[in-house]
């Protein structure tokens, strides 16, 4: 489904700021896998996502999806096969246009622009479908302003934008980080619902061993811009934070993990 083979990218290469984030990276995803992502900071999780999603040119290595080599694509091409929701709930949204007029723009991704009428009636009834299915009383708020909201309804909204095309590939960059623990539950719920019922092959970055743990079939931990633990199936359901932290260790040839990852995975 997708392939990352021997990628690497320094930023200001060249340069006294010179800085490796991605260090000869190979990751392979199946069809409908749920690959959990988990690392310090500067492990190289979100330039993975960025390289994937055409964000910058990486240096060296091919990215291939469905056996198609997408490497020096630019962003706008692969936009029809990826859907991607970001850390901070305002950037998947407008929010001085209504929550339908939000979904109406992620429906008309990648189609040629018309003179019709904006929003048709029976747009409107998926609309109010899909937003029931969140159970956050969305769906009678078609009109509503989307700023109106609040950051845990935005970042559900911004989930249901970026698989309404059924995107090959689902990009989740940190996605709850930005919100309370709480709310942050709710949009891991509707993220795992969102997956299984459109079979999506899902990337989900977080910082929280217990979610990484919880949710997916697979979890990948980063070090120094690749891959240093990678586990499923059955080994991966019973995974304690204690033992990701000891597979770590084990994989990175360090005895400290980073601080965040410890403090997101305390008293498990």
């Amino acid at each position: 489904m997708l392939e990352l083979k021997n990628i690497s990218k320094t930023f200001n290469a060249g340069t006294v700021n010179a800085r490796t984030a991605l260090n000869g990276l190979n990751v392979t995803l199946g069809d409908g896998d749920y690959v959990t992502v988990i690392g310090g900071n500067g492990a190289g999780k979100s330039t993975m996502l960025n390289a994937i999603a055409g964000v910058f040119p990486v240096d060296s290595g091919t990215i291939t999806a469905f056996g198609h080599d997408i490497t020096r694509e630019p962003e706008y091409k692969r936009a029809s096969i990826l859907g991607r929701v970001f850390q901070d709930p305002m950037m998947g949204t407008c929010p001085t246009m209504l929550i339908e007029e939000n979904l109406a723009l992620a429906l008309r991704r990648g189609k040629k622009r018309g003179m019709k009428w904006g929003i048709s009636k029976e747009e409107r009834v998926l609309f109010r479908d899909m937003l029931k299915d969140l159970n956050l009383g969305l769906e009678n708020r078609l009109s509503s302003k989307v700023g109106l909201l609040s950051g845990g309804q935005r970042q559900a909204l911004t989930l249901l934008m970026a698989v309404i095309k059924k995107p090959k590939v689902l990009l989740l960059d940190e996605h709850t980080a930005a919100l309370d623990p709480a709310t942050s539950a709710k949009i891991l719920e509707i993220s795992d619902k969102v997956v299984s019922d459109n079979a999506l092959t899902t990337l989900m970055v977080t910082h929280n061993m217990r979610d990484a743990i919880a949710h997916g079939n697979r979890l990948i931990m980063m070090n120094g811009g690749r891959v240093v633990v990678d586990v499923r199936g059955e080994e991966k359901k019973h995974l304690t934070v204690k033992e990701l932290i000891d597979m770590f260790g084990s994989a990175s040839g360090s005895v400290e993990a980073n601080d965040v990852m410890l403090l997101s995975g305390e008293n498990n």
